[in-house]
C-alpha cells in the first residue's frame, strides 16, 4: 500500500540535513515493578522487541521516484529489521541523570535514514537509583508532538497491576482503532498525481478569504502586535547556523505552583510557562553579555477553536496555528513580563479565531517561511530572524501511569533546533508536574543546562512578585 505524504510532512523530509535532523523525541523514566530483579532492563527491552506484528505506521518509509511523479510517498518496508529499531543500552558509572542526558543528547543528534522506517527506541539501564529509561525518536513527517503524546498514552495504564501491555509499534496497540476502508490518500502509484490535484483544487475554495486574512496579519505585524508573522525580532546568539551536535537538559516543576501564579494574575498556565522562559532567557543572555535591547520573540504553537471551514473535507473545530509572542526580555520586573505576555497571547488567539483552519495554516506558514528560507538561501545571519526560539506546551496524562507495572515517574520531550533557531523549549504536563525539555545546538548555545537554574529562579521571582 502506498500513501501520499502530506505537504507538511514532505517539507520536514526535504528541509533536513546532517546539521538539522527533523525528528522529535521523548525520554521517560520508569521505576521497576515491585519484585523485579536485576535483569528487569533486559526483560523490558525483550518485551518491546519481541512483537508478532508491527503496526503499519511503524513500517512506513519515504520514497520518491518517476513512478510517483516526483512526489514523496510512504511505502512499506519489505525488509523490516526490528533489531535496528529497538536498542538496549547501559550508562557508564556513576549512572547519574547527567550521564542519561548526555546519552540522550548524542542519540538525538543522529539523523534517521530514509531507507528504513524513521523511528528508534532505546531501553537504557544503569541509573544508580535503579530506574530504567526509555528514549524514543520519531521523524516529524510521521507524527507531530500531539500525536507522539497520544502514542505514548495508548500504551500506558493507570492500573499498576495490568500486564501484557504492548509497546506503541505493536499492531495490537491500535487494532480496531483504524478505519478498515482505504482513504483517498491511500491507493496505487498511478493515483498520486490525481490526489495532489484534488487537494490543490480543494484549497482554492477558501482563496477568497485569504487576502483579508493576509491584510490582518501584515497590519498587526507592522504595528509590532502579536500575530502569526513577526517583523521585529532582534538578532541574538540563537539565530545562527547550527551543527548536528545536540545538548539536552530537562527538569520538572509542580503545576500547582504555576497555577497559583496564574490565578493571582488572571493568566493561564501557558502564559506562566512563557514568562518563566522569557525570564530565564533574559538571565542567560545577561550572563553572556548578549541581551539585545528589543524583546526576544518566540514562535508558540497554539490550539484553538477556529471558525467553521468551507472545505467539505474539513471538519472544523480544533485547529493548530502559531503566534509570534514577545517574551518581555526587555522588562526587568517578572510581573510586568507576565502581564505583557498574557495580553499578547489573548490578542494573538483572538486574531486567529476569526480565521478558518486553512487560513490559520496559511498565515502560520507565512510566519515560519523566513526561518526555513534563510538557511536554504544561505542568508542566516544576514537577514533579521522571524523569531528567536520556539516554545511549545503539550498536554499529557493527568494521573500516574504504568507500563506493565513499571511506574512512569518522569516524561520529558526532545525537539528540533533548526538553522537560525538554535534553541527549542518544549513542555509536557504529567501527573501534577510540567516537564521542561530544552534542546539546543551544543556549539551555538553554550552551557545550555544553566537555563534550568534560571527557570527555577524565575518561577520563584514570579511567585514573590504576585504573592502566589
Amino acid at each position: 500500500m502506498v500513501s501520499l505524504i502530506d505537504p507538511t510532512g514532505a517539507s520536514f523530509l526535504l528541509v533536513e540535513n546532517r546539521s538539522m535532523p527533523m525528528h522529535v523525541g521523548g525520554l521517560q523514566l520508569f521505576e521497576k515493578p515491585e519484585g523485579a530483579g536485576r535483569g528487569y532492563g533486559r526483560e523490558m527491552y525483550e518485551s518491546m522487541r519481541d512483537v508478532e506484528e508491527i503496526a503499519p505506521l511503524f513500517l512506513k518509509r519515504p520514497h520518491r521516484s518517476l513512478s510517483t511523479a516526483g512526489q514523496l510517498v510512504w511505502v512499506e518496508d519489505e525488509q523490516f529489521d526490528i533489531d535496528h529499531h529497538i536498542r538496549h543500552s547501559a550508562l557508564p558509572n556513576p549512572g547519574r541523570i547527567r550521564e542519561l542526558l548526555d546519552l540522550s543528547s548524542r542519540l538525538h543528534g543522529t539523523r534517521l535514514a530514509w531507507e528504513r522506517p524513521m523511528w528508534e527506541a532505546h531501553v537504557i539501564e544503569g541509573l544508580r537509583d535503579g530506574r530504567v529509561a526509555l528514549y524514543t525518536k520519531v521523524h516529524h513527517s510521521l507524527v507531530d508532538g500531539i500525536s507522539a503524546m497520544r502514542l505514548v498514552q495508548s500504551t500506558l495504564s493507570g492500573d499498576p497491576d495490568l500486564r501484557e501491555m504492548p509497546p506503541p509499534w505493536d499492531a495490537r496497540t491500535r487494532r480496531g482503532r483504524q478505519r478498515p476502508v482505504t482513504t483517498d490518500t491511500e491507493s496505487g502509484l498511478a493515483e498520486i498525481p490525481t490526489q495532489a490535484l484534488r487537494s490543490a483544487l480543494g484549497i482554492t475554495a477558501e482563496a477568497a478569504g485569504m487576502p483579508g486574512a493576509l491584510i490582518k496579519t501584515l497590519t498587526k505585524s507592522v504595528r509590532n502586535e502579536t500575530s502569526a508573522l513577526s517583523l521585529h525580532a532582534p538578532r541574538t546568539i540563537f539565530n545562527q547556523k547550527i551543527t548536528g551536535s545536540r545538548r539536552f537538559a530537562a527538569q520538572d516543576w509542580s503545576i500547582e505552583r504555576l497555577r497559583a501564579v496564574g490565578a493571582a494574575t488572571g493568566a493561564t498556565i501557558n502564559d506562566v510557562v512563557l514568562a518563566m522562559c522569557g525570564g530565564a532567557v533574559r538571565r542567560y543572555l545577561l550572563e553572556l553579555d548578549a541581551l539585545p535591547d528589543a524583546p526576544l520573540v518566540a514562535m508558540v504553537p497554539i490550539g484553538l477553536k477556529a471558525k467553521e471551514s468551507q472545505l467539505a473535507s474539513t471538519d472544523g473545530g480544533n485547529a493548530v496555528g502559531s503566534v509570534m509572542v514577545q517574551l518581555g526580555t526587555d522588562l526587568a520586573d517578572p510581573a510586568d513580563r507576565l502581564a505583557a505576555i498574557h495580553t499578547a497571547m489573548v490578542d494573538g488567539k483572538e486574531a486567529l479565531s476569526t480565521m478558518t483552519p486553512i487560513q490559520i495554516m496559511a498565515m502560520s506558514a507565512l510566519g515560519q517561511a523566513p526561518a526555513i528560507a534563510a538557511p536554504m538561501l544561505r542568508m542566516s545571519g544576514l537577514v533579521r530572524p522571524p523569531y528567536n526560539l520556539i516554545i511549545s506546551n503539550v498536554p499529557g496524562p493527568r494521573t500516574t501511569q504504568y507500563w506493565n507495572g513499571a511506574k512512569m515517574v518522569g516524561h520529558y520531550p526532545l525537539s528540533i533546533p533548526i538553522n537560525g533557531m538554535a534553541l527549542n523549549i518544549t513542555c509536557i504536563s504529567y501527573d501534577g508536574n510540567i516537564g521542561f525539555g530544552l534542546t539546543g545546538c551544543r556549539r551555538t548555545v553554550p552551557h545550555l543546562q544553566r537555563l534550568l537554574s534560571h527557570l527555577d529562579r524565575e518561577l520563584v521571582a514570579l511567585e514573590r512578585a504576585v504573592g502566589a
